[in-house]
């Protein structure tokens, strides 16, 4: 397919907080520098900080290095291949989003999300010789599992970003707009102390190289990690729970070593014990000066006690909110629970992710855990609002099942995503612009997001205002990582038969294959798109 073309514009990378930054930008004697060329990183739009201390107004504009770490195929273990598609698997059907008439609703709000799960999940379904389940796919999670190298904010606790043109993948008359938001990053030498408590399952659905022994691998990876401040328990659950390690320091790596590989799978599946037997460990080990996280590695499968979310989730807010958090990792293709997983970590304020190799375990635990387990910001909600005026519609990819009311936004009461050091969260919009929208400068949407401060509990609220002008007249002068993002929710969109998306899975890998863009990760993405391919045919 061809880039598309159509009304002829210059590309400026450039965002308006009222008209005194709109002068500023084209002052050339100082101020910001706006002059950044086609293709350049996306500008920063907020002002930094909060309503009560504003920092001054930046433009990001650099790139760091690409990523590095790839993530083999599940070969690296040895199993037989299925002959029949994955059995005995729960999605749940979000649905897709809809087009909205700007006249009758004019916001967007949703709490955000930075699971992965979806996305790793489709690479093992893939890589097995099967195309994923349509109710399996999330768009939002394929996009969050790369990074798009959003700078991150030096002195404030976030920075919004965005930018846009056409794709080659859905209609002539939208244009794609990105909105990034990255979150303050804490070095590894600047990072909390931990008390984190596993809780794996090691029922009789697990006995498989790609569960227990992908399990075993991943702690293996994170135990290398951590430093004798921190301080590790695991308790591990079949019918019943037990502790197989009490807390310990992590610098006692042998007797933390011995106890995992000691772990056995084998008996029936009574997950609500686990959690519960995991919980009372991390209130035993409790310290407000900590990160206190529970880590639940199962592939969600529970058929003795509570078996369904609901009974389950209740219990998991209540110690959320105490401050005790729970991230949730997935493993294994048969039998897989992607719903209980998926609930457990929303409603447990942390975040859901899927492991289907040493190389994935090794780029979540050791590039990403240990830093990244460090919450920034709770109940962490974006909201657009367009101007009728200047968009005729639009339609938000994803996000299906975290979008809120436009009053939830500033009831904080109303619980939302927690965001966690250097996590940074990439949603996409389709905008049908009027012909007005692309001769005026005024800006057509404004983004806004809203958090509570994780140690202090403060409450704040940043915003920034997008113009035409950050749109690309063509595709190929759109940033790489723009291009990269319209096409992963592209191909997630196929996947799950989006009925607004105008391109099938060949167009897809033509366009990724032109992408000027190299790193692992995306040159791993663009060999599943050719597999889909061919699982399509």
């Amino acid at each position: 397919m061809k880039p598309l073309l159509r009304y002829q514009r210059t590309f400026v990378v450039a965002f308006t907080v009222g008209a005194l930054f709109l002068a500023s930008c084209a002052d050339s004697d100082g101020g910001a520098d706006t002059t950044v060329g086609d293709r350049d990183a996306p500008s920063r739009i907020d002002d930094g900080g909060d309503r009560a201390t504003r920092a001054p107004r930046e433009v990001g504009n650099t790139t760091a290095a690409p990523a590095t770490t790839a993530a083999p195929s599940l070969a690296e273990y040895d199993r037989e291949r299925p002959q029949d598609r994955p059995r005995d698997v729960n999605f749940d059907d979000y649905g897709v989003n809809p087009r909205v008439d700007t006249r009758e609703e004019a916001m967007s709000t949703f709490a955000v999300d930075v699971d992965t799960g979806a996305y790793t999940l489709m690479r093992a379904w893939v890589e097995e010789g099967f195309l994923p389940d349509r109710d399996a796919v999330r768009v939002e999670e394929y996009v969050n599992y790369f990074d798009m190298e959003y700078p991150a904010p030096e002195d404030d606790t976030f920075a919004i970003y965005a930018d846009g043109g056409p794709t080659p993948f859905f209609d002539r008359d939208t244009d794609l707009l990105r909105i990034g938001i990255k979150a303050r990053e804490v070095p590894e030498r600047r990072r909390q102390d931990m008390n984190l408590t596993f809780v794996v399952d090691t029922s009789g659905s697990m006995d498989s190289d790609d569960k227990i022994g992908i399990v075993k691998d991943a702690m293996l990876v994170l135990v290398d990690e951590l430093d004798r401040f921190d301080t590790v328990a695991i308790v591990d659950y079949d019918r019943r729970a037990r502790v197989a390690l009490d807390p310990i320091a992590a610098d006692e790596t042998r007797k933390i070593e011995r106890a995992i590989k000691q772990l056995d799978a084998g008996g029936s599946t009574n997950a609500e014990a686990g959690l519960d037997l995991g919980y009372d460990l991390a209130d035993e080990m409790f310290d407000r000066d900590m990160v206190n996280r529970v880590v639940l590695i199962s592939d969600g499968v529970a058929n003795v006690g509570e078996t369904g979310p609901e009974g389950i989730l209740e219990r998991i807010g209540d110690r959320a909110r105490d401050g005790i958090d729970l991230v949730t990792i997935g493993v294994g293709i048969d039998t897989y629970n992607d719903v209980l997983l998926e609930q457990l970590a929303d409603q447990g304020d942390g975040w859901y992710a899927y492991i289907d190799s040493r190389a994935e375990a090794e780029r979540l635990f050791r590039d990403n855990l240990t830093t990244s387990l460090q919450a920034v910001a709770r109940d962490v909600k974006v909201q657009v609002e367009f101007d009728d005026n200047l968009v005729e519609e639009y339609r938000l990819l994803g996000f299906e099942n975290r979008e809120l009311d436009e009053d939830d936004f500033r009831d904080d009461r109303v619980d939302a995503g927690d965001i966690n050091a250097g996590h940074s969260v990439t949603a996409l919009y389709e905008v049908v612009l009027t012909r007005d929208a692309y001769r005026s400068d005024e800006p057509f949407a404004t983004v806004r997001l809203r958090w509570q401060d994780a140690e202090t509990g403060k409450v704040s609220e940043i915003d920034g205002d997008v113009s035409s002008r950050v749109l690309a007249g063509r595709f190929s002068r759109t940033n790489e990582h723009f291009q990269l993002a319209a096409t992963v929710a592209a191909y997630a969109e196929v996947l799950r038969d989006s009925r607004y998306v105008n391109a099938d899975l060949r167009d897809v890998l033509e366009e990724a294959e032109a992408i000027e863009l190299r790193s692992d990760e995306f040159e791993e993405f663009i060999e599943l798109v050719r597999r889909a391919v061919r699982l399509d045919q």
